[in-house]
């Protein structure tokens, strides 16, 4: 590949902060974004049956899941100082 020198040291920075050599952090990334597209264009089969399921799924009512209720009542480390509100 023929690059800009700007973009070398860009990735050549990127990949020792990586603790990875150019070839390898270039390759890993163009790998990841070609799955990225890869999964964003093909098609998703299933069965009538399992479509019926899918749908059944996303259309119904919302169920609190317990575990994200609390993670979502948590105060963020951050804000440690912030006074928790009611439920």
């Amino acid at each position: 590949m023929r690059l800009p020198d700007t973009d070398i040291a860009i990735i050549d920075r990127a990949a020792r902060l990586r603790g990875r050599s150019r070839t390898d952090f270039v390759r890993d990334a163009a790998v990841r974004a070609a799955e990225e597209v890869l999964m964003e264009t093909t098609p998703i089969r299933m069965t009538a049956e399992g479509f019926d399921a899918f749908l059944a799924a996303v259309s119904g009512p919302a169920v609190p899941v317990p575990e994200m209720v609390e993670l979502f009542r948590r105060v963020a480390p951050w804000e440690a100082d912030r006074p928790v509100t009611g439920e």
